[in-house]
């Protein structure tokens, strides 16, 4: 074989040489259909054919790569922004470690999550004896100041009462009686990452706020930011702005510090969150805001139902979104917004002044989750683009009408639609019928980029194949640059590309742009 220790070969090197080429071939011959490679090409054009969309638009019983995950990787996001939580996932192994990889691989940190690890006995039994250990061995091992519990398919399909096994193990001494240990019911195999953020968001505040009794403030706001695989630069680029008008706020789970700590010798399992004394008093504030309506309408229904007022908005980018999100916050807290803001607005006016001409009137297609779509499309729309083809796997007729509505509200947008509950391979039916000039969504476009030709820009969650996005902000007027910035940096490289032959198509490879 020709990998030694002397020289260790990465393995898209590797897998060309002769000895595994060969392999592959004699698995090629032996395990798949022997169509014909012609059969299979007139096959592969169909399906870049109106006539294929049209069928596979109509399918109903299949998904085929979807752009969404399941409700507990929402759950442990959550946990894992509340100081010294672990979060507990009430299932087996294998889902843990879904969620836990999933989240690595996306922000290059180690994701603590633990498991209940639920075998074949506990799905014929229940898994109360499961709760019963796994909150013990929790508590003892790793020393948490809160343990947060979730759910997968198998717990739920089995109705494994969460409240019951929690009151049983506190009863049994797993963990004492006083010992926070909030819950969310999640099941897998319905809504997505988003739907589980929100039930674990209101299972955390219920179990702070339920039994106390709110004194209003007035000033003093809550912020949530929903699932967001930004959260290190958004994050911190919220603290910043409020630090900047002088609000009194609290942020309603942060995992900005346990995906981005440092190394210095130290593992830090637990790193920053919001404190749990904080949680307490965000009952007490006078309304909660959150940045992304679908991850959180439950939340903000309960919210409301304890008296405080609440605003949603769908990923604020840009300059409309931004000063949207401004303008609230001004007015609910008192606070004016300051100088230093309105200069950054008008930095980011400039820029796409400076820059518009190169993006107005590009056709873009994006997928992602309702949110971001929501906020990206706006911002498009703002310079210049024209968004046509928006798409969320786990976006509802609700989503759907709130991005057409968008739409209309533009020029750029006129022949643009919404597509909920549609997956990647839907997507690819629409970039060989109705070609665009780039897609927008995350790693797993780099397959329709290979398939359709259509060049993709890495934005939304996961992000597996790029390092680093996660550390820069993408909201407020700050955010928006960066984005501008990645926007045209992919434009110019794709007009390079295609403008590099010497002598043929060398004409405007230019030096200024």
């Amino acid at each position: 074989m020709s990998q030694d220790a002397e020289h260790i070969k990465d393995h898209f090197t590797l897998f060309r040489e002769p000895e595994y080429q060969e392999m592959l071939k004699n698995k090629k011959e032996q395990f798949e259909c022997p169509t014909a490679s012609e059969e299979v090409q007139d096959i592969v054009e169909w399906t870049k054919t109106w006539e294929y969309r049209e069928k596979n638009f109509a399918r109903q019983a299949l998904t085929v790569n979807p752009a969404k995950a399941c409700q507990p990787l929402g759950a442990v996001f959550v946990a894992l922004g509340f100081e010294g939580t672990m979060p507990f996932v009430h299932g087996s192994q294998g889902c843990v470690a879904y969620y836990r990889s999933h989240l690595s691989r996306h922000f290059k940190e180690p994701t603590s999550c633990v498991s209940s690890s639920m075998t074949e006995d506990a799905a014929v039994f229940g898994g109360l004896n499961n709760m019963v250990d796994g909150l013990a061995n929790t508590y003892a091992m790793y020393k948490p100041k809160m343990i947060h519990v979730s759910t997968t398919c198998m717990a739920e399909v089995i109705g494994d009462d969460l409240n019951s096994f929690i009151k049983t193990a506190k009863e049994k001494g797993s963990v004492p009686q006083e010992f926070d240990v909030p819950f969310a019911h999640t099941p897998a195999f319905v809504g997505s990452h988003v739907t589980g953020y929100d039930n674990a968001m209101k299972g955390c505040l219920e179990h702070f706020w339920e039994k106390h009794v709110r004194t209003p403030s007035e000033s003093a706001v809550n912020l949530i930011g929903g699932f967001d695989g930004y959260c290190v630069g958004n994050m911190r680029e919220l603290k910043r702005i409020m630090g900047l008008m002088g609000v009194e706020g609290t942020i309603l789970s942060d995992p900005s510090d346990v995906f981005d700590t440092p190394t210095d010798g130290s593992f830090r399992m637990y790193a920053g969150g919001t404190p749990l004394e904080a949680i307490k008093q965000a009952l007490h504030a006078k309304a909660t805001l959150s940045m992304q309506q679908f991850c959180t309408e439950k939340t903000l229904a309960y919210c409301a139902s304890k008296g405080q007022q609440t605003i949603a908005f769908n990923h604020p980018m840009g300059v409309t979104g931004t000063d949207r999100f401004l303008m609230a916050l001004s007015e609910l807290t008192g606070k004016p917004i300051p100088r230093e803001l309105t200069l950054e607005r008008g930095r980011l006016v400039d820029a796409i002044a400076d820059s518009q001409a190169h993006l107005h009137g590009k056709r873009f297609a994006l997928y992602g989750d309702p949110d971001f779509t929501l906020g990206m499309t706006e911002f498009l729309m703002e310079l210049g683009a024209e968004p046509v083809h928006v798409l969320a796997t786990n976006g509802g007729k609700a989503w759907e009408e709130q991005v057409n509505t968008l739409l209309a509200s533009s020029p750029f947008g006129a022949g643009g639609h919404a597509y909920a509950g549609k997956d990647l391979w839907h997507m690819r039916s629409l970039l060989f019928t109705e070609p665009v000039d780039f897609l927008i969504g995350n790693t797993y476009g780099k397959y329709l980029e290979r398939d359709t030709g259509t060049p993709l820009f890495r934005l939304g969650f996961p992000i597996f194949d790029r390092h680093h996005h996660h550390r820069y902000p993408i909201w407020g007027y700050q955010g928006g640059l960066n984005v501008l910035v990645r926007l045209l940096d992919k434009v110019f490289d794709e007009i390079d590309k295609h403008t590099n032959i010497p002598s043929k198509t060398d004409y405007s490879y230019d030096i200024i742009r």
